[in-house]
């Protein structure tokens, strides 16, 4: 992860320095405490000198373009002019956060009148935003004190939206094996991706790692098993561990090298028993993902972008699928192949030798994991008609993990959606929800839903 980096656009009126040149001053600890609290949030702050007039405000905005931040955000210290800086802020391509807050928490009857210069910014924050909805700028408005934590938590929230969107739309991608056969609901033509979105892939068979899996040394494999034996628990044949483990450092020097934000694997591409590819990489896909590296499965590219933004943005992330429905115990069982992130899982994950009768690959390596209990965000993107997109958020709790003996090397979780599970799959998909998903652990689904407009899809929270 990398931390969001916002633009801090002070605006001030030129007026209140030729008739009170003091007042400026007065307002230069306030936009130092609203520059600490985005960085006590793990957010990182560009910030602009105090701006009154347009020539002031188009020189913040290039030093932010230089910078190269997600979001700029604008704090009004006092009554400022819309006209100074709405049609240029209407034309950039970074999202736009208007922070309507002030120095002081109480301005009651009882206040000392004095104080209302200092706490008047917030007309030049409904000025401005009446503007930008005339010009068809898209922004959002973070309104309270410092003091709420509601406030803060919003303004970090969409930093971390932006970040997201910044990522997600300029995703390049890794596809292995080409899309399951068959399979529609997430397919997108790479066109369509790359105009709407601006991610781009490529596609290549297994057989095109060979050679990034030759150039892995002996002690390269030997000190990742090491690793392997000290982060995860249980016992696996060592040649089962150490084919995955080579093929798993190939597959990583590959994305790499090629820059890949985010890969999908297909995994019935993988047939060959010989060879440097001579398994399925279900290990290497679930350490990727806890390294900021989205993934998705049987070739959805569409999702593994999605999970990519969201991990490098939000953290604590991963792949998911919706497997079974407990109408008994009114939850849903999620489950995969051998895919998940150990960063969200409860407990040390469980190394094993999987199984595979799906082709003549050999057996690889896998994790058996449960996410932890708690709250989570469950996050779908759903392809419509005429190239639309939509993303269908639900807050969900994770359950605690199963108790039968023999699910160890299983992924594995239950959720229980808002709505009564039945209720929950029924608008599911009627909105189109797809059975590829993400889920952040915690509940963002107000940044999510953020991330949506910021890169042009509907939001919708179930």
């Amino acid at each position: 992860m990398k931390n969001p980096k916002i633009g801090l656009l002070p605006l001030y009126i030129a007026l209140y320095d030729s008739i009170l040149p003091e007042l400026r001053a007065q307002m230069i600890p306030f936009v130092d405490e609203v520059c600490t609290a985005f960085k006590d949030g793990e957010v990182d702050v560009i910030q602009a000198p105090i701006c009154c007039v347009k020539e002031e405000v188009q020189a913040a905005l290039e030093q932010f373009n230089k910078e190269g931040v997600d979001l700029v955000a604008t704090l009004h210290l006092a009554y400022s002019p819309s006209l100074e800086a709405a049609d240029l802020l209407a034309s950039i391509s970074q999202p736009l956060m208007l922070l309507s807050t002030t120095p002081d928490a109480d301005f009651s009857p009882a206040v000392d009148p004095d104080r209302l210069l200092q706490n008047h910014g917030i007309h030049g924050v409904q000025d401005l935003g009446s503007m930008l909805r005339r010009y068809g700028k898209p922004y959002e408005v973070v309104a309270g004190h410092l003091s709420e934590p509601r406030m803060m938590k919003r303004a970090i929230g969409l930093a971390k939206a932006a970040r997201a969107a910044s990522l997600f739309k300029n995703m390049k991608a890794l596809c292995i094996g080409g899309q399951f056969e068959g399979m529609g609901d997430f397919q997108v033509a790479p066109s369509v991706l790359k105009e709407v979105f601006g991610i781009e892939f490529d596609t290549i068979p297994p057989q095109e790692l060979t050679s990034a899996v030759g150039s892995i040394s002996e002690e390269e494999v030997e000190a990742e098993r090491l690793l392997d034996l000290d982060r995860y628990e249980g016992k696996i044949d060592l040649e089962v561990h150490r084919r995955s483990i080579r093929l798993g450092l190939g597959l990583r020097k590959y994305i790499e090298d090629g820059g890949y934000g985010a890969f999908s694997m297909n995994f019935n591409a993988f047939q060959e028993a010989e060879g440097l590819v001579n398994t399925v990489p279900f290990l290497e896909c679930s350490k990727a993902m806890e390294r900021g590296t989205g993934y998705a499965g049987e070739g959805d590219i569409l999702t593994a972008s999605l999970v990519g933004a969201l991990e490098q943005a939000f953290g604590m992330t991963s792949f998911v699928e919706m497997f079974c429905s407990d109408w008994a115990g009114n939850s849903l069982f999620l489950s995969h192949m051998g895919e998940f992130n150990p960063e969200i899982s409860a407990k040390k994950p469980f190394l094993h030798e999987q199984e595979y009768t799906l082709s003549n690959a050999r057996n690889p390596a896998a994790l058996g994991m449960a996410p932890q209990p708690g709250t989570a965000t469950y996050i779908n993107l759903s392809p419509g008609p005429d190239n639309t997109f939509r993303l269908i958020i639900s807050v969900v709790e994770v359950l605690e993990d199963g108790t039968h003996p023999d699910i160890a090397e299983y992924i594995r979780g239950w959720i229980r959606p808002e709505l009564p599970v039945a209720e929950f799959l029924e608008a599911y998909s009627q909105l189109g929800g797809t059975h590829h998903s993400a889920m952040i652990m915690g509940d963002h689904a107000e940044a999510v839903a953020a991330f949506a407009r910021m890169v042009g899809m509907e939001a919708c929270r179930l």
